[in-house]
């Protein structure tokens, strides 16, 4: 089963990691390159993107599997 992809700071830079840690850990020089290579990787994998800012805190959330919630638009 996959597991959601988060961006998050690494050092001066910014990291693709699978929750939890476990798996393969890219990092790269800007956001930027790590949201374009996180997205690459959630939509291949159908899971949810969680780009997290340099504080640590969640700033946008992006979901590209079966989303459980039932709603409409």
């Amino acid at each position: 089963m996959s597991t959601d992809i988060h961006v998050v700071p690494a050092g001066e830079g910014w990291a693709v990691e699978a929750a939890g840690g476990g798996g393969k850990r890219a990092v790269y020089e800007t956001q930027e390159e790590a949201i374009r290579a996180g997205t690459e990787r959630a939509q291949r994998d159908k899971v949810e993107l969680l780009i997290h800012g340099r504080d640590g805190q969640i700033r946008e959330r992006n979901s590209f599997g079966h989303d459980p919630r039932d709603i409409k638009g």
